[in-house]
């Protein structure tokens, strides 16, 4: 069984035991959290879609780690006019267990 869900505005394919990045999430470490947008719902017996949001259907997970990525480097340059941009980002994450999918 496979679910797609939402969590911080990107879309995920997530089954049982599955360990993936979302964006950085106000819970504590070891902490359980529920989501509950969940757009499709994969089952043997076919997949069921919702209208947008499946209903009755959420994912559990517990927060492993947060952390942040790797640099990202922004250099904006423009030749002959002596124009040098120089910036970095790092995305912070929260590293998600899936434990369980029910619907």
């Amino acid at each position: 069984m496979y679910a797609i869900i939402v969590a911080g505005g990107k879309q995920y394919r997530v089954s049982e035991g599955d360990l993936i990045r979302v964006e950085k999430l106000d819970a504590e470490e070891g902490s359980v959290v529920e989501i509950k947008e969940v757009l499709l719902l994969g089952r043997d017996d076919g997949p069921v879609a919702g209208t947008p949001m499946v209903e009755g259907a959420s994912v559990r997970a517990s927060v492993v780690e947060h952390g942040k990525e790797d640099k990202v480097i922004v250099f904006k340059y423009r030749r002959k006019k002596n124009y040098r941009r120089f910036r970095g980002h790092r995305q912070r994450y929260t590293a998600l267990k899936v434990e369980s999918i029910n619907g």
